[in-house]
């Protein structure tokens, strides 16, 4: 049986001495910094002034702090260690992000390093170790985007297969995770007061000549998780938890090859080309489904379609949400935007609205009133017609890969083939 009781105490005890070095707040500070920037776009789409919400950023922070936690009790049960990979996956992975933002992902370097070392034998690192630890922290990620990724989320404008532009979400989210990693010494004897662990444990051997001889600790380290989709025929809380599905599935299969890696060159080859494809795949995957989907955002039939509210604003006291739509303004029927701001151009608030509610199935009646200071009803409608402003560009290509599509595409309309 694990010795959870012996092991826990020191998991939080490391977090802890993570808590007071500098090096964790400056993760914070860069965490915040993000929330700031998402603050400032948000503002930017409704182009009006919007009440700071701190809360956000505080979430992140305690729900980094679970992870950190959770992440802690995986690595240790399963025995990954920090290892010299990642000396080599952190340079690999900044130069990736040139070619593409999203390659900063460690599935993209861990499986490139893993997959040199069992061809060309360098760079030496333990492929199994490598690849676990990426499964892991993907594993911790897929959890808090499963109960978070849908806070905060950005209404957005982006275009569909057909090239119509329709509403949807951003979803950015950014956690500070504080960690107690595995790492280990040999040659020594064991210290006093040492746990004594199972005999099955690690699943994941260390790759040293003598097993026998290690002697595990736990060390603090802080490292950062982010998250970023799209939500355009979900609503964000739906997307979220496909996205944390499809993360968990990858992670799951991704640790089963890194722990089966050891025993066949074969596996480890398959382990290696998993990490980078498999997550190409949930990536696709989740785009595919929200490109393909009907779009929710769109105008209605019935009345004025929002993308969003403004929490607090007189439309958000009305019981107002996102996905709703007006139907009446003082017994006056709207269809379009150009209509409500005409009806709530010649009569003063508060205004009596009737709109169907997308979550409760039915229609609700409320009142929009400002209160002091307020200037603004909340409401957010989605696009009409072919308006283009604020249309959202999906491509995460980097420097280098916007440089490599530009060349490749004026080669093309010279009917040229680029040299390879």
């Amino acid at each position: 049986m694990f010795p959870f009781n012996d092991i826990l105490p020191m998991i939080l005890v490391n977090i802890e001495i993570m808590l007071r070095e500098p090096v964790f707040w400056v993760v914070v500070v860069l965490v915040v910094l993000q929330y700031r920037r998402m603050h400032s776009m948000r503002e930017s789409f409704y182009g009006v002034p919007i009440k700071s919400n701190w809360n956000e950023a505080a979430t992140a922070i305690v729900f980094g702090l679970v992870g950190g936690l959770l992440g802690s009790v995986l690595m240790v049960v399963i025995g990954v260690t920090l290892t010299s990979g990642l000396i080599f996956i952190w340079p690999l992975a900044i130069i990736l992000m040139l070619i593409n933002a999203r390659f900063i992902c460690f599935a993209y370097a861990g499986g490139i390093l893993a997959l040199s070392r069992i061809l060309f034998g360098f760079p030496q690192i333990n492929v199994s170790q490598v690849l676990a630890l990426v499964a892991v922290l993907h594993m911790v990620e897929s959890i808090l985007i499963l109960f978070s990724g849908h806070l905060g989320a950005i209404p957005s404008y982006f275009r569909d297969r057909d090239g119509r532009v329709v509403g949807g979400f951003t979803l950015q989210k950014f956690w500070p995770i504080p960690i107690a990693a595995l790492a280990f010494i040999t040659g020594m004897d064991v210290p006093p007061g040492s746990v004594d662990m199972p005999e099955w444990w690690p699943l994941i051997k260390p790759g040293v000549a003598n097993p026998e001889n290690v002697i595990y600790t736990l060390m603090p380290v802080v490292a950062a998780l982010g998250y970023g989709d799209m939500a355009i025929a979900r609503n964000p809380a739906q997307k979220s938890r496909i996205s944390a599905c499809y993360l968990a599935l990858y992670s799951l299969v991704l640790l089963l090859l890194a722990v089966v890696a050891d025993h066949s060159v074969l596996l480890a080859v398959v382990a290696a080309v998993f990490s980078p494809m498999g997550h190409e795949l949930v990536i696709y995957i989740g785009r595919k489904t929200e490109m393909q989907g009907q779009p929710i955002y769109v105008p209605s039939a019935d009345g004025l379609a929002l993308l969003d509210v403004i929490p607090d604003s007189p439309a958000w006291r009305a019981g107002i949400r996102s996905g709703d739509v007006i139907v009446a303004v003082n017994g006056f029927p709207v269809t379009r935007r150009s209509d409500f701001a005409a009806i709530s151009y010649a009569v003063n608030p508060p205004l009596q609205v009737e709109f169907f509610s997308r979550r409760k199935r039915r229609l609700m009646h409320g009142k929009l009133s400002f209160n002091k200071g307020e200037k603004h009803l909340g409401i957010l409608s989605v696009p009409e017609g072919a308006e283009a402003v604020g249309v959202v560009d999906v491509s995460t290509a980097g420097p280098l890969g916007r440089w490599f599509l530009n060349f490749w595409q004026r080669h093309k309309r010279k009917g040229d083939t680029p040299p390879l």
